[in-house]
């Protein structure tokens, strides 16, 4: 196996050009995985832990890009003012040393339908920046996910940033365990409530990550959005209906189908309730 270090991203782009079959790593957390356990053995890799760039981020025009390399700590603690539920998705990511490697792009580059921060990139509407040595697109997060593990990349491009919007409304993220920490999602759930609409995604119930369409349309309808009333238990019961009937979850080790619709309905519900907490505290700070 061979171990290639570019310098800079051009490079890196010429790199992968050349061998498509090479995979990158940053911070290499599902990555060493697979290759400790044998679960793949590439014939080369392309470390991107040296390319600038990748671990920057900034805010322009209201949208956050952010370098495909920063790490989850950086996320947390950089980051979280803007876009508050990344930085709630990352605080659950593996344990302190997998937060300082780990990063968003590695996330997605894994594309597991159980990665946490895919919720939060769906429910934001989040752009994922992609190059190759042939130009750079931008794809919408929805567009990014295609099956069990798989992504809409060409062999030769790579992830170089994700673009957020900054200071999005209330929003939060929750997620389910087998345990409090160091764990592989059950389910999860993000929910945000920007300018009258409403973005919903669960994650680990589905083959990919996936938006809740009906619960983010019904919601969007149903909200007192110019008041700052408690919202009914019924308007977030039934929210949290039809967030679980969004889901196609399986049987596995970590849980069972059932279980998975249940929790999500219940997350559902707790997070809308979190989220319109603070959506009546900015009410009210306006009034």
């Amino acid at each position: 196996m061979e171990f290639l270090r570019p310098k800079t991203l051009a490079e890196a782009l010429a790199l992968k050009a050349e061998r498509p079959a090479a995979v990158p790593i940053a911070g290499g957390t599902d990555v060493m995985v697979e290759l400790n356990f044998d679960h793949r053995r590439p014939e080369a890799m392309l470390d991107l832990t040296t390319v600038p760039g990748l671990t920057e981020w900034s805010t322009s025009d209201g949208t956050v890009r952010l370098g495909a390399g920063v790490p989850y700590t950086r996320v947390i603690a950089e980051v979280g003012e803007s876009v508050p539920a990344l930085a709630m998705a990352s605080r659950t990511v593996g344990s302190p040393q997998i937060r300082n490697r780990g990063t968003v792009g590695g996330n997605l580059g894994a594309a597991s339908p159980a990665g946490d921060t895919h919720p939060v990139l769906l429910a934001l509407d989040a752009r994922i920046e992609v190059a190759s040595v042939r130009g750079t697109r931008l794809l919408r997060a929805e567009e990014f996910y295609v099956g069990v593990k798989r992504h809409s990349l060409e062999p030769d491009e790579l992830i170089t940033a994700v673009h957020l919007p900054a200071h999005a409304g209330p929003q939060q993220f929750a997620k389910v365990g087998t345990r409090n920490a160091m764990v592989i999602a059950v389910c999860s759930f993000a929910l945000a409530l920007r300018d009258g609409k409403v973005g919903a995604a669960i994650g680990s119930a589905a083959p990919t990550p996936r938006h809740a369409r009906e619960a983010e349309e019904f919601l969007a309808a149903e909200l007192p959005w110019g008041s700052a009333e408690a919202l009914p238990d019924s308007l977030k019961r039934r929210f949290g209906e039809l967030v679980a009937e969004a889901t196609s979850p399986i049987d596995d080790v970590r849980g069972s189908a059932a279980y998975r619709k249940h929790a999500l309905g219940v997350l559902a519900r707790r997070t809308l309730t979190w989220a319109w907490d603070d959506h009546r505290t900015g009410e009210r700070a306006c009034a």
